[in-house]
């Protein structure tokens, strides 16, 4: 019965083809919306994930925060608490923190010969790089030596190297920074690693310096503008954020300033916007679906309509009502899975082009393709029972004599 039920319901659909393709056309855009955007979004979370990690692991970067104004004054950034001795008493008093980079910045143009190029001036320790895990090119970056003697020793990054030396070696010539009046040089000793948008903005545009050197030249010699800290691990990173938390509270004089900020919590946050992205359009390309199981529903009626004759003929021939029930139910489910699979390999199809366009990964998932394909055949069983509950409860005799 089943395989002849799904012949006639074959034979049916082929009979008109495009009433039977406007009718899943319904199915097939909301089944080929909901694939394409859920392995968008799947794929474009995973490349973000993949960028924040690559950032480097377990970072945690700590900040001054924006006291109020009050009684008629500004508010001003609290940054008096943020010394090398607050660094040092973070690894210190902090067990769940592996290590520290206080860093300081500033812009300015940088002037080789005749090219200058405007970029940014780090001053940071050797931690710098593992927290980042940013890795030095050519060269070598500064060492403790460096940093004890503030040395004038400068580490250039990719992005600087290119827009001011070209094809030149930098390694051991003088380069000028400009800044507010000021004019320093510095001794090139290494090129860094081309690397990716990070928590600290594009560092391929920056330039790394002794913090020693930083605060004697630029800074006012005691007070850096932040710290980025490293936690032991991934699952240490929640327990290294509360310590820092507490021991900072001691030091300031109130929460206001200071400001914490983990990547995992970073992770989090844009997991949670996409997912909320994700499910919101995916319901409303479900939207779709439904108003494809609508157009099911009419064209069974008119196909009910149609062939009451047909209905007739069967209920004389000895056809029960559970066989006109399934015929028709059979021909509502066969519309909506072939729509499914056609919506399915549709969306396959945008996902794989979209992904290529935007450099992500495909993810393909099974579950979600079973979802959908499992929610297309309900559609057409429950916008097809009606139809086919009409058509059983036709009269022979009426069924028969209809024109």
């Amino acid at each position: 019965m089943f395989l002849e039920t799904l012949k006639i319901a074959l034979r049916s659909l082929y009979s008109n083809k495009l009433r039977t393709f406007l009718s899943m056309l319904g199915i097939i855009i909301g089944v080929a919306a909901v694939i394409a955007i859920i392995s968008i979004a799947a794929g474009s979370r995973a490349q973000v994930t993949s960028s924040i990690s690559e950032m480097g692991s377990n970072i945690i970067t700590i900040s001054p925060g924006f006291r109020r104004g009050r009684f008629g004054q500004f508010g001003s950034s609290a940054e008096n608490i943020f010394t090398m001795e607050l660094a040092e008493a973070i690894v210190a008093y902090c067990p769940a923190v592996k290590s520290i980079a206080p860093n300081s910045q500033t812009s300015g143009y940088f002037m080789y010969d005749n090219n200058n190029y405007m970029g940014t001036l780090v001053g940071t320790t050797m931690d710098y790089l593992e927290i980042n895990n940013y890795q030095t090119g050519l060269g070598k970056f500064f060492s403790s030596y460096d940093l004890e003697e503030a040395t004038d020793v400068i580490v250039l990054g990719s992005e600087l190297v290119k827009n001011i030396y070209g094809e030149k070696n930098p390694l051991g010539s003088r380069i000028s920074f400009y800044n507010n009046n000021q004019r320093l040089v510095f001794r090139v000793i290494g090129v860094m690693e081309e690397k990716g948008l990070g928590l600290t903005g594009n560092l391929n545009n920056s330039a790394f310096i002794p913090i020693s050197t930083y605060l004697n030249t630029i800074g006012n010699g005691k007070h850096v503008d932040s710290f980025l800290a490293q936690a032991n691990s991934a699952a240490e990173a929640s327990a290294a954020v509360a310590q820092i938390d507490y021991l900072l509270s001691k030091y300031a004089s109130s929460r206001e300033d200071y400001r914490l900020m983990s990547q995992d919590e970073l992770l989090e946050t844009i997991n949670q916007v996409t997912g909320t992205m994700t499910l919101m359009l995916g319901g409303i390309a479900g939207i779709s679906l439904l108003v494809g199981g609508i157009g099911i529903m009419n064209i069974m009626l008119v196909s009910v309509t149609e062939r009451t004759r047909e209905v007739g003929i069967r209920k004389a021939l000895g056809a029960k009502r559970r066989h006109i029930l399934s015929q028709f139910i059979g021909e509502a489910m066969t519309l909506s899975s072939i729509g499914g699979l056609i919506g399915i390999l549709i969306g396959y199809g945008i996902a794989s082009s979209i992904s290529r366009l935007g450099g992500w990964p495909l993810i393909f998932s099974l579950p979600t393709v079973i979802l959908s394909f499992g929610f297309s055949l309900g559609v057409g069983l429950f916008f097809g029972i009606y139809p086919a509950y009409k058509a059983s409860r036709l009269d022979p005799v009426q069924a028969l004599s209809y024109e």
